[in-house]
């Protein structure tokens, strides 16, 4: 038996924006910690606004305990690092802070729309922009609908530059039964983008 530990993961980044579907975002960090992750996140004040709104979870932005997002019956063997959006002094605005890719979830129109003009008017921005200035990996998590041609357009400039547009479409192919089996498709699809292993649904042709 080899006396070398197993090589350190990457450190992983999400962010959380106001675009409605903050339950991907909920499911993903719990995912992504209990995998044994180290997970930056950091939330918009929008983001916080919806937080509040569709999971009840009122968020002090200069103050948060991001272990509130975790679940409270599983003890994860990652760890979660918030970050105020307004903190340009964390690792993730920098591309010297090495990382294995950032997760914008959900990713309001505005969010998307500041990332693909090149905008880092807050950590998110910031940190997006670093992924893709160091070609590592981005992924883009819409969820809204219906989509004008601004919107398109935006998400072409992304995908031209190297991010990866993935919308929170559910498929239903896998026995969805609960609407945490719809998100666990959602989640388990984004994993798959990171290279972190899951077992969230039944992929196509498994029994």
């Amino acid at each position: 038996m080899s006396d070398n530990p197993a090589p350190k993961l990457p450190d992983l980044v999400v962010g959380i924006t106001g675009a409605s579907g903050v339950i991907y975002a909920r499911r993903l960090l719990q995912v992504l910690v209990n995998s044994g992750r180290r997970v930056h996140l950091t939330i918009s004040p929008s983001g916080a606004e919806v937080l509040a709104h569709e999971l009840g979870l009122s968020v002090d932005l200069a103050n948060f305990d991001p272990q509130r997002l975790l679940s409270a019956n599983e003890a994860p063997t990652g760890e979660l690092v918030y970050h105020h959006y307004q903190n340009f002094r964390a690792g993730i605005a920098s591309g010297s802070f090495l990382t294995g890719g950032m997760v914008v979830c959900p990713c309001s129109m505005g969010t998307l729309a500041s990332i693909a003009s090149g905008q880092s008017t807050n950590l998110i921005q910031r940190a997006a922009d670093v992924h893709l200035k160091e070609r590592r990996k981005l992924i883009v998590v819409p969820r809204e609908t219906p989509l004008g041609s601004i919107q398109l357009e935006n998400m072409k400039r992304l995908a031209d530059a190297g991010a990866v547009i993935l919308p929170a479409m559910p498929g239903f192919y896998h026995g969805a039964t609960s609407i945490l089996d719809l998100v666990d498709f959602v989640v388990g699809r984004i994993c798959d983008q990171l290279g972190v292993a899951h077992q969230l649904c039944r992929r196509w042709s498994e029994p």
